[in-house]
């Protein structure tokens, strides 16, 4: 295991992250839009309001971890805004409150001390956890090394959570290395972790040049839909880590290849209600062939609205009238979201692919170049192979070296495949 997991903390992590602010189960679908347009992952944790009993009681840990409702991403709201009842009255479903949408999941969230050590921050996030709730630390004194969790020798112990003295329980002798404000928090996400680990590659070597097919990352329980079906299809059952679904065609001998996909990652700074009504009126095929061809250069909406006719007809019409010009969308769609999020992001339609010899720390810069939550692996043919994911990053990092596939990739190989990028 590499020593930069052991001797790292969690609070390391957090130098230069904003301080959190809570985004409540009561704000409104169209709040929950801007706020994932500013957000990491493509989601925002959704909070159930503190009790107005106890208005200025510091609450502690259990209480908090209570309050914490899920995490909403924008494809759970492009999906509900999908719904027959959104779709007819969409100024209506835009001020919906978001306890409608989410997804109740407590695990999701857990709050740490800054003390914490790197290691057990991904073990934690290997089991599911998604954002690590860290106290604000304001004050780091003493003789403990600024990126170390030992002190003459010995671990430091956890913050007390009371918030009363603010500092470390342990050997009270020494001088105080931490100290937290109470209430005040940050956020950590796995991206953030990622983006932390990506710049140690030095001190992971050589686990950085190992190909992701040595080190199991690949994960082949994904979510998938063919493109003959309709794409809001692809929303019915739960999702597994990564948001994301693969729209595929097959290819012969039980074989499929991925033409795109619908997640989180490519809706989230789209146009959400013009991305609804697609969703919920074309193929999957359709949905994913159009947001490439023809959303470079204008929003979702503009595309709709330049139609004069729709027309209930063969397939074939139907496919003209996603790809061309004769798709009739709904007027009312309101400009209040801006402008500016009308545009999905040019070029990124097209779903993000790696090969299985590609190597951990070229995936991880694909991921983190092109602020994606997951890449998808093909075949020299395009034949879909599964998905590499932030936990299935984390799951490898911290695999023993025992567990490794002896790997042949040279250090020139890796750099020409970095340069590729």
């Amino acid at each position: 295991m590499a020593a930069v997991l052991v001797y790292h903390v969690v609070g390391d992590l957090t130098v230069g992250k904003p301080e959190m602010v809570e985004f409540y189960e009561t704000e409104t679908v169209e709040s929950a839009i801007r706020a994932i347009g500013e957000s990491t992952e493509c989601g925002i944790p959704v909070w159930k309001k503190r009790s107005p009993s106890h208005p200025g009681l510091v609450e502690n840990s259990e209480v908090r971890q209570q309050r914490f409702v899920g995490i909403l991403n924008s494809l759970d709201i492009v999906a509900f805004l999908a719904r027959s009842e959104c779709l007819q009255d969409q100024e209506r479903a835009m001020k919906m409150p978001v306890s409608e949408v989410v997804k109740p999941n407590n695990s999701l969230l857990r709050q740490v001390d800054p003390g914490t050590r790197l290691i057990d921050a991904l073990e934690m996030m290997k089991q599911g956890v998604r954002r690590l709730l860290v106290p604000k630390s304001v004050v780091w004194r003493g003789l403990s090394k600024r990126f170390s969790i030992l002190y003459n020798g010995k671990w430091l112990k956890n913050i007390d959570n009371s918030g009363s003295s603010g500092t470390l329980s342990a050997d009270t002798n020494r001088p105080t290395s931490m100290a937290s404000r109470p209430d005040k928090f940050c956020c950590l996400s796995r991206e953030d972790v990622i983006r932390f680990l990506i710049g140690c590659l030095g001190a992971l070597a050589p686990l950085p040049l190992k190909s992701i097919s040595s080190l199991g990352a690949i994960n082949g329980d994904h979510n998938s839909i063919e493109a003959s079906l309709l794409a809001v299809e692809a929303t019915d059952g739960p999702l597994v880590d990564p948001s994301a679904i693969a729209v595929v065609e097959a290819s012969g001998d039980e074989s499929y290849k991925i033409i795109g996909e619908i997640s989180a990652s490519k809706l989230w700074k789209c146009d959400y209600i013009a991305a609804a009504w697609a969703l919920a009126n074309f193929s999957a095929g359709q949905f994913v062939l159009g947001l490439e061809e023809n959303m470079s250069s204008r929003s979702f909406s503009d595309f709709y609205q330049d139609s004069s006719t729709r027309e209930e007809g063969s397939e074939t019409r139907q496919k003209k009238k996603f790809r061309g010009k004769s798709t009739r969308f709904n007027p009312t769609i309101p400009r209040s979201l801006g402008q500016g999020r009308s545009m999905m992001y040019r070029g990124r339609s097209s779903a993000l692919t790696c090969k299985p010899t590609s190597s951990l720390a070229a995936v991880m810069a694909q991921m983190l170049c092109h602020r994606a939550t997951h890449v998808w692996v093909t075949e020299e043919d395009g034949t879909l192979v599964g998905v590499v994911g932030y936990g299935d990053i984390l799951a490898a990092v911290t695999k023993p070296p025992s567990a490794f596939i002896p790997s042949n990739r040279s250090h020139e190989a890796f750099g020409n495949e970095i340069q590729k990028l």
